[in-house]
Formats: C-alpha cells, structure tokens, sequence
C-alpha cells in the first residue's frame, strides 16, 4: 500500500532549479570560467558534478580534476554568474500558483540554498519573490555556514517555524539536496522535470515533473 502523509507544516523550497530556472545559467557560467583554468567540461557534466554543491566544493571538485585556480576564484565565478543572471532568469513553471496554494492552505514555505543570498537576491528579486522569503523564511548556506548535504540548513529552518522534522516537506532537483533531507529525517519530493530522478531517488525523495503536481502529492 503506498504511505500515507500529513499534511506539511513547513515546504522548504530549494532555490537554483527548483523556484527560478537558473541551473543551465549558472553552470554555463561555471564551463566557460573552468576552461579559462584548464579543465574542459561540458554543459551536461558540469551540471552532474557540480549541482547542489556549495562553491566552496565545487573549487575543490575542480581542483581535484586538474584546474588551476586563483585564490580569489570564487569571487569571480559569483560576479560572472550574477552578471549573467542579471540578465534575466525565468520562474520554474508552476511555482507561482503553488506559493499561492500554500498561502490558501496557510501552510508555512520558505527557500534553504547551498547559494548565497547575494544570488537569490538577484534571482529571486527580479521575478518578485524576494520580498516573499527575505528575511524571516531564508536560509543560505553561505551566511549559516553549513551546507547541503549536511541536514542542518534545513533543521535551522524546521528550528525557526518551530515545526518538527516530520512535519516539512522539502522540494529538491540535487542529489545533496535529497540526501541532506534523508539525513534530516524530512520527506522530499525530487523534481526532475526532464528525468527519471535516479539521483534523487536514491535517496528516498519521490520524484515529480511539474509543480502542479504537488497539491496531490501533499494530499489535496
């Protein structure tokens, strides 16, 4: 029989791929600036490597595979990428109307990112979600400090709305983002719009393909 859940308390959104469609940007920011350094990746392997993982890993990821990086170097991939999401990043389709669902439904929401609020600023800011989330139910990993996946962005968050682990429901697209909802005893639902989501599945998130999907899945 399949399991039955409650009815969340708390959705906690993941940001990058899941509320704006930034993911093919931003790693193609990430390409262009690692060729500059020695390592040759395409498009489709930078997004397996490197989505969900904190800057901070993704230099040592990098490394690891030969690239030769300046001690400022992640200060500069963040100001390519801000220019390049300056230019315009597009909702995930269906966020929107979800968010006003969870009003309808007066359940709780807020964004936990391994990015920085620097770049939800931006991302965010720019399709007018910024003001929903900042700053009572935003949670960087940069300015907390512990990231993805590591189950404590998304504890700090259940800790702030003082709603227990059981009781959120995290929406992921990564693969860190799934495992540190596993760690976080947190039910996930894995979106990969394009995909089988084994990445996600395999750690026990429940793969989806649209948005509108979700008021189903949280029992609606």
């Amino acid at each position: 029989m399949p399991i039955t859940y409650p009815t969340p308390k708390l959705v906690i959104f993941d940001c990058d791929g899941v509320l704006v469609d930034s993911e093919t940007l931003s790693n193609q920011v990430l390409v262009d600036n690692l060729a500059r350094y020695g390592l040759t990746v395409s498009l489709a392997e930078c997004m397996d490597l490197f989505v969900g993982g904190t800057m901070g890993h993704v230099r040592q990821k990098a490394l690891a595979r030969g690239a030769v990086l300046p001690d400022n170097w992640i200060d500069e991939v963040y100001e390519e990428t801000y220019l390049r999401l300056r230019a315009g990043v597009d909702l995930v389709p269906g966020i929107s109307d979800l968010l006003a669902f969870l009003r309808q439904k007066d359940i709780a929401f807020c964004v936990a990112s391994n990015g920085s609020e620097e770049k939800m600023r931006i991302t965010l800011g720019q399709n007018g979600l910024w003001e929903v989330f900042h700053p009572d139910a935003m949670f960087s990993a940069q300015t907390l400090k512990t990231g993805k996946p590591d189950p404590d962005l998304f504890l700090a968050a259940a800790c702030h709305f003082d709603v227990q682990a059981r009781d959120c429901l995290v929406i992921e697209d990564s693969e860190n983002g799934a495992l540190a909802a596993a760690r976080a005893g947190m039910r996930c639902l894995g979106f990969d719009p394009h995909g089988a989501g084994t990445r996600l599945t395999r750690h026990n998130a429940e793969h989806f393909t649209a948005m509108s999907q979700v008021p189903q899945l949280i029992g609606f």
